[in-house]
């Protein structure tokens, strides 16, 4: 008995005794400056947003606040109607996410389960759409949107000036890197499970829908978090396609805490950081699920 208690002691010194190496507190050290990095011009512009204007007009940005308080936010949130234009992002940004992951996942479902001559060539069609800039395309693109009537279902009789011209493109531009990672991960999932599926008289369809996509949650979650961010972010195709300024996205929303003659930075900066938060409502709610989808096939080998 004592020498098992001599040996725990022993064994529990020696871990107690054990070198802290360099290379691990360099390692410390650049990840918290990394960190740091990041979050520097987080925590400057939260700082701006909390002073008044005429403060920092007269002491400068870089010196210590008589005043911090939360007005610039109430400010920006009204004086920039947020609300109309959250409403916009939403009526944007949700059936986009929804449309891009129902087809990818049909298209990933297809080239990855079913053999066929030109599998690999579709998925290469999919996926060279995203190796297009934008730039490349936008003066054709405007031309088509500007051609395109589609009476009594958008308010301008077109698909240009419309959300669901705004929804089409990201549709279209973001189907193909979701269809590249859902066919990759679909290839993982084992074939007997389509293949007793198959035997038993299922249809492509309940394949699909009922055998496949639940076991997709993990890369559909990821996917979803990375497509719910850029569509959000977008102010590129909502800048060209929409002319209407009510019909824009809360991209466009900080315009109009800029005036014509005089522009406060402490406000827009504000205005900034509350477009940011749904964001980060977006992550924080599906961060276990974009963690594990982003790890999925880290250990295999």
């Amino acid at each position: 008995m004592s020498t098992t208690v001599d040996t725990t002691a022993a064994t529990a010194a020696g871990k107690e005794r054990t070198p802290v190496r360099p290379a691990r507190v360099l390692l410390h050290l650049f990840l918290a400056g990394a960190a740091l990095a990041w979050l520097a011009p987080l925590l400057w512009a939260l700082y701006a947003a909390m002073r008044p204007y005429g403060e920092t007009s007269e002491k400068g940005y870089v010196s210590w606040p008589d005043k911090l308080s939360f007005e610039n936010f109430t400010n920006a949130f009204t004086q920039s109607e947020m609300t109309h234009y959250f409403v916009n992002t939403l009526i944007i940004a949700v059936p986009a996410v929804l449309l891009t992951l129902f087809l990818s996942s049909m298209v990933a479902f297809y080239v990855s389960r079913f053999d066929f001559r030109i599998n690999l060539f579709l998925l290469l069609v999919f996926t060279a759409g995203n190796l297009l800039p934008q730039q490349v395309i936008i003066t054709p693109l405007y031309r088509l949107y500007l051609l395109i009537d589609i009476p009594g279902i958008t308010m301008s009789g077109k698909l240009y000036d419309s959300a669901l011209g705004l929804v089409l493109i990201h549709v279209a531009f973001q189907s193909g890197f979701c269809a590249f990672v859902l066919s990759n991960y679909m290839r993982s999932l084992p074939h007997e499970l389509t293949e007793a599926a198959l035997v038993d008289g299922a249809s492509v369809w309940r394949l699909y829908w009922q055998i496949v996509l639940p076991l997709c949650k993990p890369a559909m979650a990821a996917l979803a978090t990375l497509l719910s961010i850029w569509i959000y972010n977008d102010f590129f195709w909502a800048l060209v396609l929409i002319s209407t300024g009510e019909n824009m996205p809360i991209t466009s929303a900080l315009n109009n805490l800029s005036g014509q003659y005089f522009t406060d930075p402490n406000l827009v900066a504000a205005g900034a950081l509350l477009t940011a938060i749904p964001t980060l409502i977006v992550y924080f709610a599906l961060q276990r699920q974009f963690v594990s989808g982003l790890t999925l096939g880290a250990n295999k080998g």
